[in-house]
C-alpha cells in the first residue's frame, strides 16, 4: 500500500502535484481555503476533500504535500509534522530562516520526513550533469552561473528573487557542496516595492565563484545553469529538447610565450533519459514515506537556501 497523501494548496502548482500524485497512485485527499476549488478536483480526481482546518489531524492522511502562499507554510507544516504527517513544502518554505528553523525542527523532534519541493535536483540533466562533476569530467569547478528567465509570474508577496532562484541555488549548493562566505545582492523594482529583477554574486572559501541572474520581466525565457571547470565547461539548458539539454565544451586555453592562447570546440551532448521531474521529486518522497530515509532535498538544504536569498535580498521600501 503506498502512503495516502493529501495536497494542501489546489493553485498552479498545486494542480500539478494533484495530478502527478493520481498518476502514482498516491493521492488520497485534496484541501483547499476556497472549498468549490477543492471541491472541483475531488471530484475530478476521485478522492476526498477535506477542509484545511481537518487536513492534518486526519487519521486517513499519512503525508501532505503542501503548495500554499510561503507565508504560511511553516505553520501549516508544524501542525502537519506535530499530527504525525510527513511533508513535502514547496519552496520557498518560508519567508524567514527562524520560521524555517521552527518547522525543520519540529520535523526533526516528531520523527517526521520533511522535504522541501526544490524540483530542479530531481531533473534528469541536473543528475546527469552532477555525475560528470563528481566524476572529475570537468576537472575543478572554478565557476557557476544561472540566469532563469521569463516574464511573469507575478506574486504579492514574492519577488523575482525568492520565487525563481531558489531552484538554482539549490543546483549550486548541491555542486558546491558548501555555503558561500560571500554573498551580495542587487535587484531592481519596476512594478512596485518587488523586485523584478535580481543577481547574486557568491565567493565560496575554496575561491570558486558563482553568479545567478532571474526575471520576471523579461522578453524571452531562458533557464540555463552553465558550469565551468578546469578541464571543460558543461552547460544544463532546459529550454532545449531531451537531447540537446546537456552540453559539454571542452575548449582549451594555455599561456604560450607569456600570452594567452585558446582553442575552442563543439559541444559534445550527453544522453540524458527523459523524465518528469517533479514525477520523480514525488517519487523520491513517497520512497523517503515508505522507508524513513533522509530525503534528497531536506530541510537542512532549505535553510541553507533561504539564508542565501535572506542574505541577498535588497530592499525597495
Amino acid at each position: 500500500m503506498k502512503p495516502r497523501i493529501a495536497v494542501l494548496g489546489c493553485g498552479y502548482w498545486g494542480s500539478n502535484h494533484i495530478r502527478t500524485l493520481k498518476a502514482l497512485g498516491a493521492l488520497h485527499a485534496v484541501s483547499d481555503m476556497n472549498a468549490a476549488r477543492a471541491e472541483g478536483f475531488a471530484t475530478e480526481q476521485n478522492c476526498l476533500m477535506i477542509a484545511p482546518d481537518d487536513l492534518a489531524s486526519h487519521e486517513e492522511i499519512d503525508a501532505i504535500v503542501m503548495a500554499l502562499p510561503p507565508q504560511y507554510h511553516a505553520d501549516a507544516a508544524i501542525r502537519a509534522v506535530e499530527n504525525g504527517k510527513d511533508v513535502l513544502v514547496e519552496k520557498p518554505i518560508a519567508l524567514t530562516v527562524a520560521d524555517a528553523e521552527r518547522a525543520v525542527e519540529a520535523a526533526r523532534r516528531n520523527g517526521r520526513v520533511f522535504m522541501v519541493g526544490h524540483v530542479l535536483r530531481f531533473h534528469p540533466a541536473f543528475e546527469q550533469l552532477k555525475r560528470l562533476i563528481d566524476a572529475g569530467e570537468l576537472g575543478e569547478v572554478r565557476y557557476i552561473h544561472s540566469h532563469r528567465l521569463g516574464l511573469g509570474k507575478f506574486h504579492t508577496e514574492n519577488d523575482a528573487l525568492w520565487d525563481l532562484a531558489p531552484h538554482d541555488l539549490s543546483m549550486i549548493l548541491a555542486i558546491t557542496g558548501e555555503e558561500p562566505v560571500e554573498i551580495r545582492g542587487e535587484g531592481a523594482a519596476l512594478l512596485d516595492h518587488l523586485s523584478d529583477f535580481a543577481h547574486l554574486h557568491m565567493r565560496f572559501a575554496n575561491g570558486l565563484r558563482s553568479h545567478l541572474f532571474t526575471s520576471r520581466l523579461n522578453p524571452y525565457r531562458e533557464r540555463k545553469l552553465t558550469v565551468v571547470g578546469t578541464k571543460a565547461m558543461a552547460v544544463f539548458d532546459d529550454v532545449e529538447p531531451w537531447d540537446r539539454k546537456l552540453a559539454v565544451y571542452r575548449h582549451a586555453v594555455w599561456q604560450d610565450s607569456g600570452q594567452w592562447a585558446f582553442t575552442t570546440n563543439e559541444p559534445s551532448y550527453v544522453p540524458v533519459h527523459e523524465g518528469m521531474p517533479l514525477t520523480r521529486e514525488l517519487e523520491h518522497f513517497i520512497h523517503c514515506v515508505e522507508t524513513r530515509e533522509e530525503p534528497r532535498t531536506g530541510g537542512e538544504e532549505a535553510i541553507r537556501v533561504l539564508k542565501v536569498l535572506t542574505a541577498g535580498t535588497v530592499s525597495h521600501d
